[in-house]
């Protein structure tokens, strides 16, 4: 069964102090939003799988997009990440439009996806696909043909983001072989090679266990200091428990948006995910 989690807030003393704080606010998350979308729509010959989605990021966050399935979540990510193109809308990323910019484009500006299914090389190590990353994030495809010597330069930084996600003790193991909570992990570490300012993470949880929820769960915490993260999560005690704030998509619409405590009350969320009133 469902559960919801939440918290009390803070109210302020007079009319006139709100007032003065929800200026306050509005000015600094004007500042503050890192990556944003204006009326973004997706449709395929007819069928409307996102509809005039206004998204605003804060810099520095955990941002859950939330919702049943087929509510258009991955669609929204493949769009952010220009492996879609939207049918119309605006995509915004530091200031800069980055709607009709290509996927190479925006990881070099600093935004960065780890996929629903676990995408590292099977075959090669874990030490070898962190290493891999580490190349492409310098921009050189060449380095393939370079010296052993040359790319063992990269070994000191790659060891670092490895022991970073916990896979110290696995650096020399096949991905293939490694459990699948530990392939999550050095996706995440792969993902980090990149250097990104703002990291998107396609259902990071999907498939785990509860020791490898909990230990994902820990990695994004930590992984998160000093980086915006944008994720799409169906598991709620995850969410709960990590997120600042949650977006609910519901056929391709915005149904609600807030904290965790605030979208879990909203009875139109409720009933979108339990079906309260037919019930």
């Amino acid at each position: 069964m469902l559960q919801f989690l939440g918290s009390d807030g803070l109210v302020a003393s007079s009319a006139g102090d709100r007032l003065e704080t929800t200026h306050r606010e509005a000015a600094r998350m004007a500042n503050d939003v890192i990556l944003e979308t204006e009326g973004l729509t997706k449709e395929f010959r007819g069928f409307v799988a996102l509809l005039d989605v206004n998204l605003r990021v804060r810099r520095g966050s955990i941002h859950a997009l939330i919702g049943p399935n087929g509510a258009g979540k991955t669609t929204c990510f493949n769009l952010l990440t220009k492996f879609m193109a939207p049918t119309r809308g605006r995509i915004t990323f530091k200031g800069r439009d980055i709607t009709g910019a290509r996927p190479a484009e925006i990881a070099r500006l600093g935004l960065a996806r780890s996929f629903q299914i676990s995408a590292v090389f099977p075959h090669l190590t874990v030490l070898e696909n962190v290493r891999i990353a580490l190349q492409r994030q310098r921009g050189n495809s060449f380095d393939f043909w370079r010296s052993q010597k040359v790319l063992d330069g990269f070994n000191g930084r790659a060891m670092d983001l490895i022991d970073a996600v916990g896979l110290a003790a696995f650096a020399d193991a096949v991905a293939v072989e490694l459990p699948y909570g530990r392939k999550r992990a050095l996706e995440i570490a792969a993902t980090l090679a990149l250097d990104p300012e703002t990291l998107l993470l396609d259902e990071p949880m999907a498939g785990m266990g509860r020791e490898d929820i909990d230990r994902i769960t820990a990695l994004i915490k930590q992984v998160s200091a000093g980086r915006t993260v944008l994720m799409v999560e169906h598991n709620l005690s995850v969410v709960a428990d990590l997120c600042d704030t949650i977006t609910v998509l519901m056929r391709g619409e915005v149904l609600a948006e807030g904290d965790y405590s605030s979208v879990s009350r909203d009875p139109v969320v409720i009933e979108a995910y339990l079906g309260a009133a037919r019930a």
